[in-house]
C-alpha cells in the first residue's frame, strides 16, 4: 500500500517592499524543487487579500519521505533562506492529510 500524500506549509510575512523579489524567489525555490527532488507534485503560493505581505504557501508531496528527503538536501537550506531573508516572519509546518472532501 502507498505511503499517504503530505504537505508541507509555510506562513510567510514578508517585510514591505519586498513582495515582487519574494514572488520570484519563492518560484525559483520551487521551480529548483520540482526539477531536482523525486516526489514533488505541486505547490501554491496564496497571497492575503486584506494584507499583501502575508503569504501562505502548500507544497504536496507523494509521501512524508519525500518532503523530508527534500528538507533534508544540501539545495534546501540555500532556497528556503533566500525567500526567509525577506520577511518580517516565517513558520513552516508539515502536514498529513486527516479529511479530504472533494
Amino acid at each position: 500500500m502507498a505511503e499517504p500524500q503530505a504537505d508541507a506549509s509555510g506562513n510567510w510575512h514578508v517585510s514591505e517592499g519586498n513582495e515582487s523579489e519574494f514572488l520570484t524567489r519563492w518560484q525559483e525555490f520551487l521551480e529548483w524543487t520540482k526539477a531536482s527532488i523525486p516526489g514533488f507534485i505541486t505547490a501554491s503560493l496564496l497571497r492575503d487579500s486584506e494584507d499583501p505581505c502575508h503569504f501562505v504557501s502548500v507544497a504536496k508531496w507523494e509521501s512524508p519521505d519525500a518532503r523530508t528527503k527534500w528538507k533534508a538536501h544540501e539545495g534546501f537550506a540555500e532556497h528556503l533562506m533566500a525567500c526567509r531573508k525577506l520577511c518580517d516572519g516565517f513558520e513552516g509546518g508539515d502536514f498529513d492529510l486527516a479529511v479530504l472532501v472533494s
